[in-house]
């Protein structure tokens, strides 16, 4: 990047807006479009413009010194991907409407790459033939490509993005274990050079499958995810991974099962408020069809169920909320009053460890109008499998420790995963071994979301004046400002070519026609480091440089600012 041209705002392909765009939610969206970083092609479908390629470029650089530092090896697959790989791990289906599928002349399927597990496995299987040529980890930055039901956010949730995939060969679980551990430490470096605060967070593995996973999530108000992390501990963890041990009670001094009338009442809210006990005493028994089969998830009146997680549980089988029409013929089911103590074996019945073997609850009598109380798990019904399935709320036990653990929103930035021989087992992934017999090969994914951490950065680091970017990725060092005319502009651009000289990636604002107020306004939006201003002492040949970040300003010479610049 040293003395790379000086680029004038004069001839920069990008247009700063006063406005925020119509469409835009986040912080992060409304300031790339203002700053002239990106443009909207199509519903997240994004163009990056010089200032914001030089953004991205130096995100990719950090990515990529840090991976080679672990011995990675950088390649390019393709992005456009054949069908019969993805059939044979399932994902063909599992990833659902998100795939982007395509055909060729011929009639071929294809599809976009969401993230390249297989073909990554089928590289190594035609160029790895002995253990020897193991442990390997290859890597690759390229677009990827998912079909968002609602790409929104700007770069934050698009169709298109760009990121950094690598995968771990491994011969042994352990040579596994320490391919991740090289990962977990790599990340740390990068989104620590890139100036991002973080939290490492347990996760769950999702379609991608898998045993250990691991996020990393960037605090801010525009994250899709929900985080939990314990004031008191080193405990955090993505809502959806959140989960707690089964504690039963002793229910021998609960008296037997009782009908009771409650008249107009099929919610918890008129139930509570009918018998005057709280939501808490009672259980909700939320009904969805898993690929067309009824199922009820039992969870304490108080809570809400989180579908994500029945999901996660259930997949890749799909899940969907039942509707008045599933009730028509099933005399078992009565809506408003279902009870699991009535169920028989035509409704799975799964729990959340709430509902451990001898709580006791008022629940629906699978009656109109009617419920029972002193229903007991374990005596009076069963439950087929204890999932956590509730919405983690603010305030709820740690699971390591018991402190009320904090919610907050976050940016997904990288995803570790340890993805062990799923794919190896679909797609017949063998070495030969040492002592000459074949040896299934076990394997690690590793996703940083480059783009995704630009947005990231924006959000994290912007303030009310526009961007302001970290050193090691802004896309100048310094930004001058010719806050005036002819001198101005002389002066400006001398200064540019000695800083330009010196090393340093330099914008200069040399715009005609451009009132003083415009560039300084721009200059803050724009959001590079240091500005240095061509201002009312030009003729003693004096600047002013300001810190971008601490608005902190002080006049300087020329030799004077450059000095300060390059220490």
């Amino acid at each position: 990047m040293a003395n790379a041209p000086v680029q004038r705002m004069s001839q920069l392909m990008a247009k700063t807006l006063r406005d925020d765009p119509a469409d835009a939610e986040v912080l992060s969206h409304k300031l790339l479009v203002r700053a002239g970083y990106v443009r909207r092609t199509a519903a997240g479908i994004w163009s990056w413009l010089p200032l914001g390629k030089k953004v991205l470029s130096n995100v990719e650089r950090i990515v990529r010194e840090e991976m080679d530092a672990i011995g990675a090896q950088e390649v390019l697959l393709p992005a456009i991907l054949p069908r019969e790989p993805y059939e044979a791990t399932g994902r063909w289906e599992e990833y659902g409407a998100e795939l982007f599928r395509l055909q060729d002349r011929k009639g071929g399927d294809y599809l976009l790459g969401p993230t390249h597990e297989e073909i990554f496995t089928l590289l190594v299987k035609d160029q790895a033939s002995s253990y020897k040529d193991l442990p390997v980890i290859l890597y690759q930055i390229q677009n990827k490509y998912r079909d968002e039901a609602r790409p929104r956010a700007g770069i934050l949730r698009g169709r298109e993005f760009l990121m950094k995939d690598s995968y771990s060969f491994d011969t042994e679980d352990e040579g596994l274990a320490h391919s991740y551990a090289l990962h977990r430490q790599a990340y740390q470096r990068i989104f620590d050079r890139l100036g991002l605060d973080y939290r490492i967070c347990a996760a769950t593995a999702g379609a991608m499958g898998g045993s250990k996973s691991e996020e990393f999530l960037a605090p801010a108000e525009a994250g899709e995810d929900t985080f939990a992390d314990c004031p008191n501990c080193d405990f955090a963890a993505n809502t959806e991974a959140i989960t707690y041990e089964l504690a039963p009670v002793d229910a021998d001094g609960v008296a037997a099962l009782e009908e009771i009338p409650t008249p107009d009442t099929p919610t918890i809210e008129t139930l509570a408020a009918h018998l005057g006990v709280p939501a808490s005493a009672t259980l909700k028994n939320l009904l969805v069809k898993v690929d067309g089969e009824i199922v009820a998830v039992g969870v304490p009146g108080d809570r809400e169920v989180d579908l994500g997680k029945v999901e996660a549980h259930f997949a890749p089988a799909a899940v969907e909320l039942v509707t008045a029409e599933d009730f028509v013929g099933r005399p078992d089911l009565v809506r408003g009053y279902v009870g699991p103590q009535g169920l028989g074996d035509k409704v799975t019945y799964i729990a959340d460890p709430r509902v451990a073997p001898g709580t006791s609850w008022i629940t629906g009598a699978n009656k109109e109008g009617t419920h029972a109380k002193n229903v007991v798990a374990g005596r009076d019904f069963e439950v087929g499998a204890y999932v956590d399935v509730v919405v983690v709320q603010e305030g709820d036990p740690c699971p390591k420790c018991g402190t009320g653990l904090k919610l907050d929103r976050a940016i997904e930035i990288g995803h570790i995963f340890q993805l062990g021989r799923k794919y190896a087992d679909a797609l017949k992934l063998d070495v030969l071994g040492q002592h000459g017999k074949p040896v299934r090969v076990t394997m690690g994914s590793y996703g940083v979301g480059v783009s995704r951490a630009v947005a990231a950065l924006a959000e994290q680091t912007a303030d009310d004046k526009g961007l302001c970017w970290p050193a090691e990725v802004a896309p100048a060092d310094v930004h001058v400002v010719a806050a005036g005319k002819a001198l101005q502009t002389e002066l400006a651009l001398e200064v540019s070519e000695k800083l330009r000289a010196a090393g340093l990636r330099v914008l200069v604002d040399d715009r005609a026609g451009v009132s003083p107020g415009v560039k300084f306004t721009d200059s803050e939006l724009i959001g590079v480091p240091q500005i240095l201003v061509a201002g009312r002492r030009s003729a003693e040949g004096v600047l002013e440089l300001k810190d971008r970040r601490t608005g902190e300003r002080e006049e300087l010479t020329v030799d004077e600012a450059i000095a300060r610049l390059t220490a």
